[in-house]
């Protein structure tokens, strides 16, 4: 799929031990497999699966997505920071695509 866009806001700094909210969106239009087209064929499933979310190597959210889940999926979740360091997000598509974004916080 070629319009496949992750976006992720992460601060670019917070204080030693400081919870920080991190929002991640993908453009995917999330198609559960169910629907027909205007031709009455099923529209092929084809959806991102699973999303992950590591900072510097420990998983800080992992979260398996059923067919349910809307186009463009939205995920704002909070990571208490206690280094600088790099945030990995992760998407996992049907089809067996990866797309990935990296962002760095520094601790002031």
């Amino acid at each position: 799929m070629n319009d496949v866009k992750p976006r992720v806001k992460v601060p670019k700094s917070a204080a030693v031990g400081e919870v920080v909210t991190l929002k991640t969106l993908i453009s995917h239009p999330m198609e559960s497999g169910q629907r027909k087209d205007g031709e009455g064929k099923l529209i092929p499933r084809e959806i991102i699966n699973r999303f992950t979310c590591d900072f510097n190597g420990a998983n800080v959210i992992d979260i398996a997505i059923d067919p349910a889940v809307s186009t463009n999926p939205y995920f704002e979740f909070d990571v208490k920071v206690d280094a600088a360091g790099e945030f990995v997000f992760t998407w996992y598509d049907d089809d067996g695509s990866v797309y990935e974004d990296k962002k760095s916080i520094e601790v002031a």
